[in-house]
């Protein structure tokens, strides 16, 4: 069994190309051992020290390291337990069929155009995606909804979502936009004035400016004075997170909106890919 490596632009981040078919369609993305549990390939390669992510699509395995790693190190291990796991005959995920599903679940208004779900999926597979993932992050198209293309987002993609919008708008005039499909979700507190007043600091002001490094700040859900933020792409994993939303982005938002007494982080920042800076201390903050 010969297995090819290939770097990607994310120095984290390094591809393994076994040859043989990994899954039979879709993707699937660990972030950690705990999510893991139905993959004996992902949970094979987490209990290899080092690694912190893993990434399944049909014909590769990419793999996450912490800083303190090095491929060459790591490399040599990782090729063992791929060979292995297929060596041994063993599955790549236990329920592919259902993980499937769930990765190709469309949410689409009722009367949307099937041309024009067609022509997004091709511009956003065929044009958008292969850029995306060469600069270590990855995209998929999850619906047109209102107006707005539904997108599961990956890593440093979040940096490029004015580039992305102004691509699909080009080509099909009746996209007012693009969001990530984790933030069209019903939440009653978005549609407060509070809620719209944040979203729009965030949008028009503070987004723009963390985009120069990559990232994203995602606003989840407003409920009476605390507001709930995501943060992605460059952000996500970045060791200056908690000082830049202590100094930065809580205070503008209570400035904004005086009710506001905490903001709660709820990134998961051990599944940073591709942090600005180095990653620090994860978790849940309050501010």
């Amino acid at each position: 069994m010969f297995i090819q490596t290939e770097p990607t632009a994310n120095t984290a981040r390094m591809k393994f190309l076994p040859g043989i078919a990994v899954l039979s369609s879709g993707t699937v993305d660990f972030h950690d051992v705990e999510s893991s549990a139905r993959s004996p390939l992902a949970q094979r390669l987490f209990a290899i020290e080092g690694v912190t992510g893993v990434y399944l699509d049909p014909v590769s395995i990419t793999l996450t390291k912490s800083n303190d790693k090095d491929w060459q190190m790591l490399k040599p291990i990782v090729l063992g337990a791929i060979m292995d796991h297929f060596t041994a005959g063993q599955s790549v995920i236990l329920d592919q069929t259902g993980v499937e599903a769930v990765a190709e679940e469309l949410i689409e208004d009722e009367d949307v155009d099937p041309k024009i779900t067609a022509m997004l999926k091709d511009l956003i597979d065929t044009r958008i995606k292969p850029a995306v993932v060469q600069d270590g992050g990855d995209i998929k198209y999850r619906g047109f909804k209102g107006g707005m293309v539904l997108l599961e987002i990956v890593g440093s993609t979040f940096g490029n979502m004015t580039g992305i919008k102004n691509m699909l708008r080009h080509y099909v005039p009746e996209v007012e936009g693009v969001v990530d499909y984790r933030d069209a979700m019903p939440k009653p507190g978005l549609d407060t004035e509070e809620g719209r007043t944040i979203r729009r600091l965030l949008d028009e002001h503070i987004n723009p400016q963390v985009a120069n490094h990559g990232g994203h700040i995602a606003l989840v859900d407003v409920q009476d004075d605390t507001v709930y933020i995501r943060l992605e792409g460059g952000c996500q994993g970045c060791g200056m997170a908690d000082v830049t939303l202590k100094q930065g982005v809580a205070k503008e938002i209570q400035a904004v909106v005086p009710m506001i007494s905490k903001v709660l982080d709820v990134t998961d920042h051990a599944g940073g890919a591709n942090p600005y800076y180095q990653p620090g201390k994860g978790g849940t903050s309050a501010f």
